[in-house]
């Protein structure tokens, strides 16, 4: 099924402002962490958005994503703000961590025989 363009200029909207806000979070923390925006994806009819997030260093997921999951609502208004004239509904916002990279990276170390199944 494809994506409308109407979904497409939501996730977009929301990929950039969350982008944008995650990156001067994690300029304005003491700590040296990354969160990049892998990817959003909204339902049809644009009441849930899924934001796929990457965090960097792995060490911080799980207190970041806690974090992330406990101001939900402070999200959904931050939002709310910034699309409130374009959109009737704003999106109920469902954060997941992306480990694609995690993936990635641990395939190229087995294809270099470097992990736990090394090439004989």
């Amino acid at each position: 099924m494809n994506e409308s363009n109407r979904q497409k200029k939501v996730a977009q909207i929301i990929h950039e402002d969350f982008a944008e806000l995650f990156r001067k979070e994690a300029s304005d923390s003491k700590q040296t962490f990354l969160i990049s925006v892998s990817d959003v994806k909204v339902t049809p009819d644009l009441s849930i958005a899924k934001i796929y997030l990457s965090i960097f260093p792995p060490e911080f997921r799980a207190a970041i994503m806690r974090e992330i999951l406990i101001n939900k609502s402070h999200y959904r208004n931050f939002i709310g703000q910034k699309m409130g004239k374009q959109v009737r509904i704003i999106p109920e916002l469902n954060f997941y961590l992306d480990t694609t990279l995690d993936d990635v990276e641990k395939i190229e170390r087995e294809l270099k025989g470097e992990g736990d199944n090394p090439i004989l």
